[in-house]
């Protein structure tokens, strides 16, 4: 590794990769914007526009009131009400013509991919009970649903545990920053991984094939995981289709599909769908799991 190579390279070369997929680049300190507010409210309100061209002012007001507006409860709990939002769209009422009527507004159009807007920001200042600097942003259709936290390759005693826990401190200190929030990404260079808010570090996962081919997986490196993730389809469908709320007893878990829980679902999905067809032999196929890999989910 070349001794130059620091915490602001390996980021600009995060944001270039990003770029290079085709999403917009901004940098935090020449965009001018309130700190407090950490929703791109002019890009959210465009965006609902286009995604919802046949609804009425009344309804993207209402939807924007309810996305930034939450009943008192925990992160957690105004994380998955977000979430439900962000994957199924927003219940709202308006008046048409002395009449009220009930409708959905969407987030995201997930079924075509140009009608919404991809942002990578660095250098991101959010300002609540503290004010804090995230390392990478990235905004779809103007929401904040990943923060990415860097450590430098070039520092020996920083790991990606410094970066998991600068995480923590950020969801105390910047907490409405992360209602918005699908995911969370950590790195150090050497260690890429993936986790929700309420992942602990050794569920922070790896994801190590970029179209699921798994020849290569050992030679996996933080590229993999932005190329992976963040191809613009994939992500949108992680995002719509992969990510889930558990209610266990210990408390609530997000989850976040690994990546080979990601691909087999897929494979397992046009083996069935080819099986069962008219010209289908009936035989789907086996589906294998290790003891711990999220069969119940998958299934």
């Amino acid at each position: 590794m070349e001794p130059s190579y620091t915490e602001a390279s390996y980021e600009n070369s995060i944001v270039e990769l990003l770029e290079n997929m085709g999403y917009t680049y901004c940098y935090g300190p020449d965009f001018s914007r309130d700190f407090t507010d950490p929703i791109m409210e002019d890009q959210l309100r465009y965006s609902l526009e286009t995604v919802n061209p046949k609804l009425p002012s009344q309804a993207i007001d209402e939807a924007i009131y309810k996305i930034k507006n939450y009943e008192a409860g925990s992160l957690v709990s105004k994380n998955e009400v977000f979430m439900d939002y962000l994957q199924n769209g927003v219940s709202v009422s308006y008046q048409d013509k002395g009449q009220m009527k009930s409708t959905l507004v969407k987030l995201v159009d997930y079924d075509h991919i140009d009608n919404n807007s991809f942002i990578v920001a660095n250098q991101w200042t959010f300002k609540e009970y503290e004010t804090k600097r995230a390392d990478i942003v990235v905004f779809l259709n103007g929401l904040p649903v990943v923060l990415v936290e860097l450590k430098s390759p070039k520092d020996e005693d920083v790991t990606i545990e410094d970066a998991y826990l600068q995480l923590q401190n950020y969801m105390k200190s910047i907490e409405s920053t992360f209602i918005f929030n699908a995911f969370c990404i950590i790195s150090d260079q050497s260690q890429t991984r993936a986790g929700t808010i309420t992942a602990s570090l050794d569920r922070f996962m790896d994801w190590k094939t970029v179209d699921g081919d798994y020849k290569n997986t050992r030679l996996a490196d933080f590229t993999t995981l932005f190329r992976g993730m963040f191809e613009k389809s994939r992500f949108l469908d992680i995002l719509h289709n992969f990510i889930c709320f558990s209610k266990e007893s210990r408390g609530d878990a997000k989850i976040l599909a690994a990546y080979h829980q990601y691909f087999a679902v897929h494979k397992a999905i046009e083996s069935t769908m080819k099986a069962s067809s008219k010209d289908g032999d009936g035989r789907g196929g086996v589906f294998w799991h290790t003891q711990g890999s999220g069969k119940s989910l998958s299934m």
